[in-house]
C-alpha cells in the first residue's frame, strides 16, 4: 500500500512581513532600553526654591518684631552718604539764668534748666546753636543785660551735650571788647571737634573755611552778623559783619561750596521781636542760596520766624531763644529743627547734595518769678512733655505759634524732631 505524503503548508507573504517588522520593533526596544540601562548618564538640573519675597525677614528684624511680621529694612545705598543736622536758638544768660545755675560752691551747672532739650539734640551728627552772651570768663566777671558776659561753664555743657556748630556773630559779641571775644576765641579753640564761626583773633581765623568731615561728607560752616550795638571792633577782622562786605560774604560761600559737600550758614539779622522777615532778610537768603548755601539758620530777634525752601535751601529766618529769662511768652517759645543732608554719586561720578527727612517743633520756657527780681527755677521743655500745670492751655498756644512757621512755606512736618 503506498505511503501518503504530507502536503506541504504555503506561506502567506504578507503575514510574513508583519512577523519580521514585529520582531525588528521588539528587537529595537530591547536595544533602547539596554542602552539607557548601562549609557552614561544625563547631569541632573539643580533643584530651586521659590521663595515669596515678602516672607523674607533678616534675624535682627524678627527679633526686634512682636508680631513677626516687621517689613524687612532696605539694603544701604553704597552710593549715598547721610549727616543728620540739629538747630536751634540763642543762648542768651541773663543774669536770672546764670545764677539760677550757680551750685553752693559757685560752679555751674546747667542740666536742670537744658537737658530735656539737649537729650533731643545728641542722636544729631551735628548740633548748632547761637551764643548770644560773649563766654569771657568768671575773670572779667560775671554780667547781664545790657552788656554780657557768661561764664564759660555754659559752654563747656553745650559741648559735652554734642554742640559742634557754635555761631558768636552776634550784636552782644563785643560786650566785653577785645579781651572777651579773645577769652571767647581761646575757649572754643580748646573744645577739640568744635567749630566756631563769628568773632576773631587773627586774620587768619578770620579769613579761614571752618570745615568738618561727617561720614565722608566735608561740610562747611559760616556765620555773620549785622551790628554789635553801636560797639566797634578793634580791628577789621573781629567780627563777620555782612552790611558792606555782602560781596565778600557771598564768595566766601561759594568757595565753601566748591570745596565741600554742603554750607551752613549762620546768619544774625531781623526785625528784634517781629515774627516776619525783613526784605533785607528775604534778599540776602535768596542770595545765600544762589552762591551755595544748602542751610540757612537765623538768629537775633529773641522770637520765632518762618522757614522757607529757597530752591533747594533750606531757610529758618529765625529760631527764637534756646534759653533766656525773658518774661513775655513770645520769647519763651523758641524753634528747634532737624534734617538729614544727604549726599548722592551720580551715574556720572559726579556728586549731589539734598535735604531729607525736615522738621521742626517747638519748646518753652518755664521760669517763676518777675521782672525786675531774679526769676528762678528756669527749665526748657519740649511742648511734647508739657501739660496746663506747666504751661495753661498749652495746646492752642502749641498751634498758634506752629502756625508761624509754615506761614511762608508748608513743606515742612511739625513735630518729630
Amino acid at each position: 500500500m503506498p505511503t501518503k505524503r504530507k502536503k506541504k503548508r504555503s506561506i502567506n507573504p504578507v503575514r510574513l512581513l508583519i512577523v519580521i517588522l514585529a520582531a525588528m520593533a521588539v528587537l529595537g526596544a530591547l536595544i533602547f532600553v539596554i542602552a539607557k540601562l548601562t549609557g552614561p548618564k544625563e547631569p541632573a538640573e539643580p533643584a530651586v526654591e521659590t521663595v515669596d519675597p515678602s516672607e523674607v525677614q533678616n534675624d535682627e528684624q524678627q527679633e526686634g518684631s512682636e508680631s513677626g511680621s516687621a517689613e524687612p529694612e532696605p539694603t544701604a545705598d553704597s552710593s549715598e552718604t547721610r549727616v543728620s543736622l540739629f538747630l536751634t536758638g540763642d543762648g542768651l544768660l541773663h543774669e536770672s539764668v546764670y545764677m539760677d545755675a550757680m551750685k553752693d560752691d559757685g560752679s555751674f551747672d546747667f542740666s536742670k534748666q537744658l537737658d530735656r532739650v539737649t537729650s533731643i539734640a545728641s542722636k544729631y551728627d551735628l548740633q548748632y546753636y547761637n551764643q548770644e552772651t560773649i563766654l569771657g570768663g568768671t575773670e572779667l566777671g560775671l554780667t547781664g543785660y545790657p552788656t554780657f558776659n557768661s561764664p564759660q561753664e555754659f559752654g563747656t555743657y553745650m559741648v559735652n551735650k554734642g554742640f559742634n556748630l557754635v555761631s558768636t556773630a552776634n550784636n552782644h559779641c563785643l560786650d566785653m571788647g577785645w579781651t572777651g571775644v579773645e577769652n571767647s576765641r581761646k575757649f572754643w579753640n580748646s573744645q577739640k571737634g568744635v567749630l566756631m564761626q563769628g568773632t576773631n583773633t587773627t586774620r587768619a581765623e578770620y579769613d579761614e573755611l571752618a570745615v568738618t568731615e561727617v561720614n565722608g561728607m566735608k561740610i562747611a560752616f559760616l556765620a555773620y552778623c549785622e551790628n554789635t550795638n553801636g560797639i566797634y571792633p578793634d580791628t577789621d577782622y573781629e567780627v563777620n559783619y555782612f552790611p558792606g562786605n555782602e560781596d565778600a560774604m557771598l564768595e566766601k560761600v561759594r568757595r565753601a561750596k566748591q570745596e565741600c559737600d554742603a554750607v551752613i550758614v549762620s546768619m544774625h539779622w531781623g526785625t528784634e521781636y517781629s515774627m516776619e522777615a525783613n526784605e533785607t532778610q528775604t534778599s540776602l537768603a535768596r542770595q545765600l542760596a544762589d552762591a551755595g548755601a544748602d542751610v540757612i539758620v537765623g538768629n537775633h530777634v529773641h522770637v520765632i520766624q518762618p522757614f522757607e525752601w529757597i530752591d533747594d535751601t533750606v531757610c529758618f529766618y529765625a529760631m527764637g531763644n534756646l534759653l533766656s529769662s525773658q518774661i513775655d511768652l513770645e520769647n519763651r517759645i523758641g524753634m528747634m529743627a532737624g534734617m538729614d543732608l544727604v549726599k548722592k554719586v551720580n551715574e556720572d561720578g559726579s556728586t549731589s547734595v539734598s535735604i531729607e527727612n525736615l522738621r521742626a517743633d517747638l519748646h518753652y520756657t518755664y521760669l517763676e518769678g518777675e521782672y525786675p527780681a531774679l526769676r528762678t527755677n528756669i527749665q526748657v521743655y519740649p511742648f511734647s512733655e508739657l501739660d496746663d500745670s506747666i504751661l495753661p492751655d498749652h495746646d492752642s498756644i502749641y498751634n498758634e505759634f506752629k502756625s508761624v512757621i509754615t506761614s511762608m512755606d508748608q513743606n515742612i512736618q511739625i513735630g518729630g524732631v
